[in-house]
């Protein structure tokens, strides 16, 4: 099993890393990443819901840099996800 890292490119600043598969599962373009692999706490959550037609509903989140920067809706978390999946 590989490991994978993800980077925020353009600040270098170090997201995510663990194991392909259950840790860290790509699909459909993105990255679904377990709570344990996350290596910042630089996400922030902006309420702008979602719905998904798999997991049901989300909020998008922002990345808070540390010069002060802000990428609005970089990432998703699941607010309430469907039971089944």
């Amino acid at each position: 099993m590989s490991n994978l890292r993800i980077r925020h490119k353009s600040s270098g600043l170090l997201l995510a890393e663990g194991p392909r598969g259950w840790g860290i599962t790509p699909f459909e373009g993105n990255f679904y990443i377990a709570s344990k692999h996350m290596m910042t706490d630089r996400f922030h959550v902006n309420y702008l819901p979602g719905l998904c037609p798999y997991k049901f509903l989300y909020v998008w989140m922002d990345l808070h840099l540390e010069q002060g920067d802000r990428i609005r809706s970089l990432a998703w978390m699941y607010w309430l996800p469907n039971p089944l999946l």
